[in-house]
C-alpha cells in the first residue's frame, strides 16, 4: 500500500512512496512493498501535493482498470480484494442473515440437516458417492464406511419432512451437491439451498406465499442494508437491474398452470431450440419466454405433468391431464429459483408410486412417516446463488459464491 500524507496514532508523519519503501533500506517500514498489509488506526488524509494520491495496488488487479468478472474469478484467492467481489461478499452475508430473520419471524425451526446421506432426493442420479481416501478396493472389497452407498446430499427435503412430525414450520440453510458435468451460467456442483417445509398445508397457495414473501423481504432488507454495494452492481455490473427490480417488488407475482404455459408457449412467436409440448419439462429458453410474457414479473408455473416430477410430489388424479400438486418460480433472467410440491401424505398412493419407480426398498422409512401417522404438507427450495444472481444482475452464477466449484475446475 502506497500512502501520501496521513498520521498513525502515534506517528505524526507525512508519507510518502519513498518514506514507505525506505531509500537504500533506511525508510519508516523497512522491507514493505505494494504487497503489504497495513492496519490503519487513524484517518488517511488525502494530500494536496502534486502525485501524492492515496493508492492502493492489488496485482494481478490495475488500478485505474475495471475488471471483468470473468477475469478476476481466474484469481479466487485474490478476488475478494476487488471492490465488486468485496461488495459481492457483503451482499451475500446480509442475504443469508436475512433469511435466517424472516425464517425466525415467522416461526420456522432452524434444522441442520446432514450433508452426508445415504438418499437420492431428487432421484435424477447426479450425486457425488463418499469413501474414505484410503481405503483400497483390494483391502475392502463390497464394504463401505458406512456399511451402505454414502452420498454428499442433492437436499435437505426428505430430512425436514421428518421434522414435519415434530414441529409445525421448519427450514435449513446449507451447501449441497450436485454431479452434473455442466458448464452453463446457472448450474455449479456445489451451491447453497434455503428449503422450507410447513406442516398442516393442503394448498400450494401456501407454499407460493412463503416462496414470495421471502424473495420480497428479503431483497428489501438488502437493498436498505447494503445500498452502496448493490449499486455498484446496478451501476457497472447490470444498468437497468435496479429498475427491474423494483418492478418485481412492487407487483404480485402472476400464477399459470403448467398447461397454460405450454399453450403460451405454442402460440409464441419465438424459435425455440427444444419444441414445447406437453408432458415434457420447461427448459430454461422456455421459462425465460414464460417471464416475459407476463411483463417481467416472476411468475409461478403450477401443476406440472405426474411423470416429469419427482415420486414425493402429491398426485392431482386429474384426468386425461395427469398432473401434480408441484410448483416452480421463474424470476427475469435466471428462469427456475424455486421448486416446489404438496408432498404426497397417501401412504397408498405414496406406495404405488415407488412401487412404479422400483424403489419401494430405498424408501421404506420414508413410508413409515406415513404408515405412523402423518399430515398434509409441502415445501420448496430456493437456489441462493441464482437469488443473488437475481437481485444483482449477475450473468454467471460462478460470480455469486466465494469459491466456485463445477466440473473440470477445484481451484484451491
Amino acid at each position: 500500500m502506497w500512502t501520501s500524507k496521513g498520521r498513525l496514532l502515534g506517528l505524526p508523519l507525512t508519507w510518502c512512496p519513498s518514506t514507505l519503501r525506505g531509500k537504500g533500506g533506511d525508510g519508516l517500514f523497512k522491507g514493505l512493498s505494494n504487497k503489504s498489509g497495513l492496519k490503519v488506526i487513524e484517518a488517511l488524509l488525502e494530500t494536496a501535493a502534486k502525485g501524492q494520491e492515496v493508492r492502493v495496488q492489488n496485482l494481478p488487479f490495475k488500478i485505474k482498470e475495471r475488471h471483468s468478472l470473468e477475469y478476476i474469478r481466474q484469481f479466487p484467492h485474490l478476488r475478494c480484494k476487488t471492490n465488486v467481489f468485496s461488495s459481492l461478499l457483503r451482499i451475500r452475508s446480509e442475504a443469508s442473515t436475512a433469511i435466517h430473520s424472516f425464517f425466525k419471524n415467522n416461526g420456522f425451526v432452524h434444522i441442520h440437516t446432514p450433508i452426508i446421506t445415504s438418499n437420492d432426493c431428487e432421484g435424477a442420479g447426479e450425486l457425488f458417492q463418499i469413501e474414505p481416501a484410503s481405503r483400497t478396493a483390494e483391502k475392502y472389497e463390497n464394504t463401505h464406511f458406512f456399511d451402505v452407498p454414502s452420498f454428499l446430499t442433492v437436499s435437505g427435503q426428505l430430512h425436514l419432512e421428518v421434522m414435519t412430525g415434530a414441529f409445525t414450520q421448519v427450514y435449513t440453510f446449507g451447501p449441497t451437491f450436485r454431479a452434473e458435468n455442466s458448464q452453463t451460467r446457472r448450474h455449479l456442483a456445489e451451491f447453497y439451498m434455503v428449503e422450507a417445509e410447513l406442516a398442516f398445508t393442503e394448498s400450494l397457495k401456501d407454499i407460493m406465499e412463503v416462496m414470495e414473501n421471502l424473495f420480497k423481504i428479503t431483497t428489501s432488507h438488502i437493498l436498505s442494508n447494503c445500498s452502496d454495494d448493490v449499486e455498484l452492481f446496478h451501476k457497472y455490473i447490470a444498468p437497468g437491474q435496479k429498475e427491474r427490480m423494483e418492478q418485481m417488488l412492487k407487483n404480485s407475482f402472476k400464477v399459470l398452470s403448467y398447461t397454460e404455459a405450454i399453450d403460451i408457449l405454442q402460440r409464441s412467436t419465438e424459435t425455440f431450440k427444444f419444441e414445447p409440448k406437453w408432458g415434457c419439462d420447461l427448459q430454461t429458453e422456455h421459462e425465460n419466454c414464460l417471464v416475459q410474457h407476463c411483463g417481467n414479473i416472476p411468475v409461478f408455473v403450477v401443476n406440472y405433468p405426474y411423470d416429469i416430477k419427482p415420486f414425493y410430489a402429491r398426485d392431482n388424479q386429474d384426468h386425461p391431464q395427469h398432473t401434480v400438486a408441484a410448483v416452480d418460480l421463474l424470476v427475469p433472467g435466471i428462469g427456475e429459483l424455486c421448486g416446489g410440491s404438496l408432498r404426497e401424505e397417501r401412504l397408498d398412493q405414496l406406495q404405488s408410486r415407488l412401487k412404479e419407480l422400483g424403489r419401494k426398498d430405498t424408501y421404506h422409512w420414508y413410508e413409515e412417516l406415513r404408515q405412523f401417522g402423518s399430515v398434509p404438507h409441502g415445501g420448496f427450495g430456493l437456489g441462493f446463488e441464482r437469488y443473488l444472481q437475481c437481485i444483482l444482475g449477475v450473468e454467471n452464477i460462478k460470480d455469486v459464491i466465494p469459491f466456485p466449484r463445477f466440473s473440470h475446475s477445484c481451484l484451491l
